[in-house]
């Protein structure tokens, strides 16, 4: 629901706020006094796209800004019923540059239709292309039989996507038969290859490290008799940090402070005659087979002919190994596997044949009722013999789609003597505006949108038509925030707020004002519409339409 809506610098209105009412708001005003740059403003409020020849002359920037109330997506604030606030701010330069700045934060448009868009429905002459898509109509009838078509459509969608998946599979089998030969060949050499290698990371790692050592052995062997040696022979570091420590302790007899650095030695000869030890250790234990090098090698050759093959890592072979598993034990129970395949797909049809079927029925149960509900509305409306129909037609299995197995078409018949053809045929303009409030009627809340914006809806209205579409208007503003730019004093009359749009010249510039009009005030301007004129009778009639709406 709009809150707020404050405009400035767009086209003749130099700044301007309106506070729409939760039920009906009457945009009214002389022709020509801009009270379209209204319509504009909320179109660029919603995400559309925006035009430099929206600002105001001799203004840099055109803006507008909305607050709105939605809905609360948050658990602990749905629970208790409360709404969220979004706040919307839209700039359009006089180049024809747009920012956007959704609370607070800066957005882009595409950001600003997502979040708002889906709030307010512009219906005017223009806004209507919804009405001519059949998807809408199938939505249009999804939502009017919403209790019908509880979990109907929920079962064909599982249904379709599984049946999808069914055949999806089946072809894959099929596919896979007919190169089967080859492809079950190639599987089979690869593992004729790869099977008597049992590769395994582990195994192959510790092979290489044991070739590794055995192909140095000798020069291991001497580093490490050298390193013992250096270590512990005569003259070695051994003795001369003994030699050290002596001289340190001799000297310290004189001078304490030498005493720590003879203990820092000491601990350093542990630590070289444990490494002594294990160097000794690693000599004597290198004991070079050839017998079992000669057999690791063979196998780290094996290893690295498959790496070269299959790689470029074990990892990769390994992978493949196991791919090609796969493919041999599909391929070699093909035949079996199709069969199985193919049973499967008969009973996903099955199922989804008998949800299509429940889902159509239902749709098509509901049709007429949401045209016949929709045409008294529109017989309120003094539409002459005019109505519509709801065809629900089931299509040909190819053409099923996730959303259900028909056709859903609103058509038009302009009088009873006339055949029903499709809306974007044969409706006008007004008339599909018409058809439009009335479609919003029936569906009430049910349409998920909180805001209805008409423009232009009473073109060509008088008489006992207004009375009528004022009495719509007011009944769709029971389960809608409506706000309505009309030449109607009857629609006006039953507005919960009026405003009044004002076209001025000063010095030869024009500007426009909106100003909210209650009392006195708004019984002159009733009358104004009414006849153009303050006469006492036309304020008379004015004050008993304010009365009795």
């Amino acid at each position: 629901m709009i809150d707020e809506i404050c405009v400035n610098d767009i086209a003749l209105i130099e700044e301007a706020s309106i506070e729409p009412a939760p039920g009906l708001t009457a945009i009214t005003g002389e022709t020509g006094a801009g009270k379209t740059a209204l319509l504009n403003a909320c179109r660029l409020l919603s995400g559309q796209r925006g035009d430099k020849t929206m600002v105001r002359e001799g203004a840099s920037e055109a803006c507008v800004s909305g607050r709105f109330y939605v809905a609360a997506t948050d658990e602990e604030l749905l629970a208790s019923g409360a709404e969220r606030e979004v706040c919307v701010v839209r700039r359009m330069s006089a180049d024809g540059r747009s920012r956007v700045k959704l609370d607070g934060q800066i957005a882009s448009v595409t950001e600003l239709s997502e979040a708002v868009a889906p709030l307010i429905d512009l219906c005017s002459q223009h806004d209507q292309h919804a009405l001519m898509s059949r998807s809408a109509h199938r939505n249009l009838l999804d939502l009017f039989a919403a209790s019908a078509l509880d979990g109907l459509a929920e079962a064909y969608a599982d249904a379709f996507s599984q049946a999808t998946r069914a055949r999806a599979h089946l072809d894959e089998i099929i596919c896979a038969r007919r190169s089967s030969d080859a492809r079950l060949e190639e599987a089979r050499f690869l593992l004729s290859q790869v099977d008597p290698v049992d590769p395994s990371l582990a195994d192959y790692e510790e092979l290489t490290a044991f070739v590794r050592r055995s192909e140095n052995a000798e020069v291991l062997a001497r580093t490490s008799n050298e390193a013992h040696e250096a270590l512990s022979c005569e003259q070695g570091v051994l003795d001369g940090l003994n030699a050290a420590i002596a001289l340190i302790e001799e000297g310290a007899r004189y001078d304490d402070a030498l005493a720590p650095h003879a203990g820092s030695l000491r601990e350093a000869t542990y630590i070289v005659e444990d490494v002594a030890r294990e160097v000794l250790r690693y000599r004597d234990a290198i004991d070079l087979d050839m017998s079992t090098l000669e057999q690791c090698q063979l196998r780290v050759a094996e290893y690295q002919g498959l790496i070269r093959k299959y790689g470029p890592a074990l990892e990769d072979v390994i992978a493949k190994a196991d791919e090609a598993r796969r493919q041999v034990s599909m391929l070699e129970d093909s035949e079996g596997a199709e069969e199985a395949a193919r049973e499967a797909v008969a009973q996903a049809e099955e199922a989804l044949s008998a949800a299509a079927t429940a889902l159509h029925d239902a749709r098509a149960e509901a049709a007429p009722r949401l045209a016949a509900e929709a045409n008294e509305v529109m017989e309120g409306l003094q539409m002459g013999s005019a109505s519509i129909e709801c065809v629900v037609d089931m299509l040909p299995r190819g053409s099923w789609t996730a959303q259900g197995p028909d056709d859903v078409e609103l058509l038009f018949k302009p009088s009873s003597n006339m055949g029903a053809r499709p809306l974007s045929k044969v409706a006008s303009g007004g008339e599909l505006s018409r058809i439009m409030l009335a479609l919003h009627v029936v569906m009430g809340e049910a349409d998920g949108i909180s805001t209805l914006v008409f423009d232009e809806i009473d073109a060509g209205v008088g008489g006992s038509v207004a009375n009528a579409l004022a009495s719509v208007l007011a009944r769709l503003a029971r389960t809608h925030q409506v706000i309505v730019v009309t030449h109607l004093a009857q629609v006006a009359s039953r507005a919960d707020k009026q405003y009044v749009v004002i076209k001025q010249e000063t010095d030869g510039v024009a500007s426009t004002t909106i100003t909210q009009v209650a009392g006195e005030e708004r019984v002159t301007e009733i009358a104004r519409m009414l006849s153009g004129t303050e006469s006492s009778a036309s304020l008379a009639h004015a004050r008993e339409l304010l009365e009795s709406a």
